[in-house]
């Protein structure tokens, strides 16, 4: 059996967990059909899902079509939320990128669609809604070949378009005749057959379609309505064109990476992993690594289960297994080399918040709370300012209330949140250097000798470290206590945000055996450090976001002056007909409130989309 893990991607409210619903219905998974009011879906298991109605966490579901079986991971469709499509994407195979045919492409679709683009990963859409009033075909498709892939290729028609009689059918000559000329900008003999006046048939469309699809060059299109189940038969055909993996054998170290966690009401973890090669066993001992200073840790699985196929005890390549056991596993984390598991697709948070707990003397259950959360979405990054207080990144402000919620639901933890603010960091203007000595013969409040390098480094490297003295100048202990020291006194600069894209030499050392601890450097280093930055000079910057704008001709004036008004650049300006086209660059700080005010200034006809898009020093 074959085995192809997709996941359902789209814009929030566009129907893509109703869809989850009806295909897992008319595969026979589920006898009857969950509602997103009722709060009685399969995937949206948590409290906060069913009274929301929104998704929260990646879900994974799984059914049969013949001998394929596939896994389906229902993503959240919120903006806020889009870390849990990141790490969804560094395992699927495919995706089904839902719109609805009422409200057609919308901002994060945009933004889905770009990143599903860049991957290569293929994708095929499915325009939901078809039943409602207001629903469009042709026009909606013109407008997916303009605003997300123009090599997107309709595998059906639909009649009686918008009503409750709404049902789809294959396209006929004239739609077989359209697709040929779409894929034949990438599909050379297709090109010489309608060049030399033939028609290709269906299959022959087919076949070009899977392969450009697996390629991640063209998009079937496929319409239907996940309420009324009309197009989902179709839909689970168009599935079919999307590349299967074969199940792999057990040569070969086992290569797996965690892209989920879940925490029972005991407090035992699970974690969900994709296996890329080899074999993961229950009951087997395995390596785990992460990213930075935590390394690798031991860990045994004491359970193992197969995503469809549950009777099985071992996942091969290309299984999603969920496993028990190992209390450390963190989001991330993975056996064997990471591969492209371990890229991130989107930019990080670009807003932050400061959190305290309601009642006081709550702190610590709040602290450890948020290093649980920490576990399940690992860019809910935490900070401790200089006061004690802690800030935590966010996308958005509907984030900020589920947190808010699953703290107190889950913790018994009620907090505090202030206005969020744009998460800024510093950079070192120029290189500089600090030492600060044992005292032979005066007090010495810390044992240890440190000097220390600052140095700017390339942009998006992050926070490097090297050593400028002899590995075995200094007991390991000592070393390591250096340079987690660095890496934490970093996380507040001199003028108060963490410092990135520097290079930390360590230029001096020295001790006096046995008086010496690690807890001396631990306490020279800051000084030293703190010191070196302010020599070198840091300069703050505020994330940005990429924005493309559409707004009729006379409101030009009124939304670039309101633009303007919010630290917002114009990139470039074109006249379209009827409307003005503008692209810039506009601080993430000012994002919402400029789409609060934009029905106002373009008369409710603008359209906005925008996307993080790096920093620039702050005004």
């Amino acid at each position: 059996m074959h085995i192809l893990n997709i996941g359902i991607l789209a814009h929030v409210d566009a129907g893509k967990t109703s869809l989850t619903e009806r295909l897992l219905f008319e595969t026979g998974v589920i006898d009857r059909l969950g509602s997103v009011d009722a709060g009685s879906t399969q995937t949206d298991t948590g409290e906060i899902e069913r009274r929301r109605g929104i998704t929260i966490r990646a879900a994974v579901a799984s059914f049969t079509l013949g001998d394929l079986r596939v896994n389906l991971v229902d993503t959240p469709g919120h903006a806020d939320f889009v870390a849990e499509v990141e790490r969804a994407l560094g395992v699927l195979d495919g995706a089904v990128l839902v719109l609805s045919a009422v409200e057609g492409v919308q901002p994060h679709t945009r933004v889905l669609m770009k990143t599903l683009r860049r991957l290569r990963l293929p994708t095929l859409i499915f325009v939901n809604k078809i039943d409602r009033a207001g629903a469009r075909e042709r026009e909606l498709l013109a407008d997916i070949r303009r605003r997300l892939s123009p090599c997107s290729v309709a595998l059906n028609t639909v009649r009686d378009l918008g009503t409750a009689r709404a049902c789809v059918q294959p396209v006929g000559a004239s739609g077989v005749r359209e697709a040929a000329e779409v894929l034949a900008e990438h599909d050379d003999g297709l090109l010489e057959q309608l060049v030399e006046g033939g028609t290709p048939g269906f299959d022959r469309i087919r076949e070009a379609l899977a392969r450009l699809c697996a390629g991640g060059v063209a998009h079937p299109v496929l319409f239907g309505s996940a309420l009324t189940g009309e197009g989902v038969a179709a839909l689970l055909d168009g599935i079919r064109l999307l590349p299967s993996v074969r199940p792999g054998d057990d040569d070969g170290a086992a290569r797996a990476s965690v892209f989920a966690i879940e925490r029972a009401p005991s407090g035992e973890k699970a974690a969900y992993l994709r296996v890329r090669e080899g074999v993961l066993r229950a009951r087997e001992h395995l390596t785990f690594h992460r990213d930075g200073l935590q390394g690798s840790y031991e860990g045994r699985l004491t359970a193992l289960s197969v995503a469809g196929s549950p009777g099985r005890r071992e996942g091969a390549a290309g299984d999603i297994v969920k496993v028990w056991g190992v209390p450390e596993i963190r989001v991330g984390d993975h056996v064997g080399e990471p591969g492209k598991a371990g890229q991130a697709h989107f930019t990080p948070p670009s807003l932050e918040t400061v959190v305290r707990p309601r009642v006081r003397g709550q702190e610590p259950r709040l602290h450890a709370a948020l290093l649980a959360l920490a576990e399940q979405d690992p860019l809910i990054g935490t900070r401790t300012l200089s006061g004690g207080q802690t800030c935590v990144l966010l996308y958005g402000e509907v984030q900020k209330e589920v947190i808010g919620e699953t703290l107190a639901r889950e913790f018994g933890v009620e907090a505090e949140f202030e206005p969020s603010r744009p998460a800024c960091f510093e950079r070192p203007s120029r290189a500089a250097e600090a030492v600060e000595a044992i005292e032979r013969h005066g007090p010495n409040e810390f044992m240890a000798t440190v000097g220390l390098r600052v140095e700017p480094a390339a942009k998006g490297t992050g926070v490097g470290y090297r050593l400028e003295v002899d590995l075995g100048s200094l007991p390991l202990a000592y070393h390591r206590a250096i340079e987690e020291s660095v890496r934490l006194t970093l996380g507040e600069g001199p003028r108060g945000w963490p410092v990135t894209d520097v290079m930390v030499t360590l230029t001096r050392t020295g001790y006096v055996a046995p008086v010496t601890v690690a807890a001396d450097f631990r306490g020279r280093v800051p000084v030293v450090l703190m010191r070196a930055l302010r020599l070198a000079g840091t300069t703050v910057y505020e994330p940005c976001h990429r924005f493309e704008l559409e707004v009729p001709l006379e409101t030009f004036g009124a939304v670039t002056a309101g633009l303007a008004g919010l630290g917002g650049m114009l990139r470039e300006t074109r006249r379209a007909q009827d409307t003005w086209l503008l692209e810039g660059e506009l601080p993430a700080a000012s994002v919402h409130e400029f789409e609060r005010r934009l029905p106002g200034l373009s008369h409710g006809e603008g359209a906005w989309w925008s996307e993080s898009s790096g920093d620039r020093p702050t005004r």
